[in-house]
């Protein structure tokens, strides 16, 4: 008998052993998130993992919703350009792109996240908790884009397209309306980052009339290209109405 064991006996202590991984969010709040969405989750293990922050992967059982996310987002876009579609025969291909830009955007998917209450559900790291990542509109978003990506693989298109229309018919009732604040300046740089490291820049090109009645005129370009240009009584009307024409273009 080794003098370890031998030591072991004598103290009627046990060999340590590893420490055991945490379950993800807990059944009960998975199933009233799924309440709380409409549905009845064949894989519940799915809604879990859609629910775990990057930040808490090493302490859990089940991997980060990452996957799910990238995932999320294409049925997320799939599903609104297809609402555009059918519901605004007339609308012209520009104009689609810039309906469905707005809707899909991170702080559309935040404001019908933290509606949802998905905030409590999340599963993060004690440092991300404490610094407020429950609340965080970009954590938010992509949590929301998990959650539709785990519907769609659970339920299949048609469900996970409901829940979608139903989370986002009033936010896109108030966009057809032009009732929701728009920065389109934040819109781009979120549809510029998926593709370019760099975020759009603004240049003043000209300038009119005289210093009581200023008109201003903004160029975006992004990878030294023009993308839009735009016009408006100060310079941040300006770069806000060339971000608007931009969007959809990159």
């Amino acid at each position: 008998m080794s003098e370890v064991a031998s030591n072991n006996q004598e103290s009627g202590s046990k060999p340590k052993s590893k420490p055991r991984k945490k379950a993800a969010a807990q059944p009960r709040a998975v199933e009233q998130l799924a309440r709380r969405l409409g549905i009845t989750m064949r894989k519940p293990e799915l809604l879990r993992q859609a629910v775990i922050h990057k930040s808490a992967e090493q302490e859990l059982t089940l991997p980060a919703n990452e996957r799910l996310e990238f995932l999320g987002d294409a049925v997320l876009g799939l599903a609104v350009a297809g609402y555009l579609y059918r519901t605004y025969p007339g609308l012209p291909e520009g104009d689609l792109t810039k309906f469905k830009a707005v809707a899909v955007s991170e702080t559309i998917l935040a404001e019908v996240a933290q509606d949802l209450g998905l905030g409590r559900f999340l599963v993060l790291s004690k440092g991300e908790e404490q610094s407020g990542g429950r609340t965080r509109g970009s954590l938010l978003a992509d949590a929301l884009e998990a959650v539709f990506g785990a519907i769609y693989l659970d339920r299949g298109q048609i469900t996970a397209r409901r829940v979608i229309l139903d989370l986002l018919r009033e936010k896109l009732s108030a966009i057809e309306r032009a009732e929701h604040e728009l920065d389109y300046k934040t819109l781009l740089q979120e549809q510029v980052q998926e593709v370019h490291r760099t975020p759009p820049t603004y240049r003043v090109v000209d300038e009119q009339g005289p210093d009581h009645d200023r008109t201003f005129v903004a160029e975006v370009r992004v990878g030294g290209k023009v993308l839009g240009r735009g016009v408006g009584k100060s310079k941040k009307q300006a770069e806000q109405a060339a971000a608007r024409e931009a969007l959809g273009k990159e």
